[in-house]
């Protein structure tokens, strides 16, 4: 009788290592209907809801940030290390785990560390452009290397045995038809009749800079009808923001996402978005961040898009990922403190006005693996665990 697949992924943080990790997590029991996926993290992220939510089991550690924000604390990284590397030990042994993966992040280093101890193979997956601390340490740990991108080669140790998979993204963006979607996306989220869609996405928690940026837009455009803004701001941005746009002219209380609900001005506001198939199918272009899913899901869904790097990430590391698709020419960049109301309007008014332009923008982009990412890092794993497949082999 064969043993089942046991796999325990390090993920945790934010949405941005979390959702990926998910996504290699539905290609293993699509591979392995019977294989035991569970998952490793800490009590500070988002995996403590998300991981739990997706129906997998979340198990966490006590570890703190690669950071060296962190002052005379970062001194007791080792000490962290070790101690949550034997809890994640624990972990592996408890689930008869054959294979560990670490999807980035502080939260995935234990895992590695935890795999290392216990003698178990193991393979990280690096999602940026330049990799962070995390994986960092991580590749000096394990043999086994994966990436989005074909540049983190350069910055990992051992990067030219790397193999550029692309990034795991969920299965109902890898597969997205956006003509066949629009129309129920169109209802879905309200869109009056004719408007042209933008998409601000800030993120898992939202982008405090994106959504200021998207009120001031709403503001200056209260007076038309041929533009709606969809807003995600996090949940804790979600009642201000409303009420922002009602003293602006450009959102009415009565309308369920706090928007105007007939012709005239046109924004809505709304907490997050659980159908990114749905936010991708309606916008005709997004103003976001620039984290490496993000990078991904714009190039495998093709949508155009303006891109906002965060200023403060490890090694401007989402100015390399935006560079990834401005270079092809789907996308332009605007330095985080240039993202004014005003400067957005001066850039995205042409783009709506050319819808032309705006599809060759959406053709640019190349969508590489990521597509099939999730798949390709899955049959990884489990070559690595010893286990017979039951999908075809993919190569890079």
């Amino acid at each position: 009788m064969r043993t089942p697949l046991s796999v325990v992924i390090g993920a945790g943080g934010t949405g941005g290592h979390i959702y990926p990790g998910l996504a290699l997590a539905e290609a293993l029991r699509r591979a392995d209907p019977d294989a035991v996926v569970s998952f490793i993290g800490t009590e500070r992220g988002l995996e403590t809801t998300l991981i739990p939510a997706a129906g997998y089991r979340l198990h966490t550690v006590d570890m703190i940030p690669f950071d060296p924000a962190l002052g005379a604390k970062r001194f007791l990284l080792p000490a962290a290390l070790l101690r949550s590397g034997a809890q994640a030990r624990s972990v592996l042994r408890t689930q008869k785990a054959q294979v560990v993966v670490g999807m980035g992040g502080y939260p995935s280093a234990p895992a590695i560390v935890g795999a290392k101890m216990a003698g178990l193979p193991s393979v990280i997956h690096e999602s940026n452009a330049v990799p962070g601390r995390a994986n960092q340490f991580a590749a000096r740990l394990t043999e086994h290397l994966t990436v989005a991108f074909d540049g983190s080669r350069a910055h990992l140790s051992g990067g030219e045995r790397a193999l550029t998979v692309g990034m795991p993204i969920a299965a109902s963006l890898a597969a997205l038809d956006r003509p066949a979607l629009r129309e129920e996306a169109r209802r879905a989220f309200g869109i009056p009749e004719g408007a042209r869609v933008v998409l601000f996405n800030g993120g898992s928690l939202g982008a405090a800079r994106l959504t200021a940026a998207a009120v001031g837009l709403a503001a200056r455009w209260r007076g038309r009808d041929d533009v709606h803004l969809l807003i995600k701001t996090g949940p804790a941005a979600l009642a201000e923001t409303r009420q922002k746009l009602i003293d602006a002219g450009a959102g009415a209380a009565g309308h369920p996402y706090g928007a105007h609900a007939g012709a005239g001005p046109v924004a809505q506001a709304v907490p997050y978005l659980d159908r990114m198939d749905l936010a991708y199918a309606v916008a005709d272009l997004v103003v976001c961040r620039a984290g490496s899913a993000t990078i991904a899901e714009l190039a495998t869904t093709g949508v155009p898009a303006v891109l906002v790097p965060y200023p403060y990430a490890p090694g401007d590391h989402q100015t390399h990922n935006a560079r990834v698709l401005s270079d092809a020419g789907a996308a332009h960049i605007v330095p985080d403190a240039e993202t004014t109301a005003d400067r957005l309007a001066e850039l995205i008014d042409p783009l709506l006005a050319d819808p032309a332009r705006l599809a060759v923008m959406g053709r640019a982009a190349d969508p590489g693996n990521h597509a099939r990412a999730a798949d390709l890092l899955a049959q990884t794993v489990i070559r690595l665990a010893g286990q017979p497949t039951t999908t075809r082999e993919f190569t890079s």
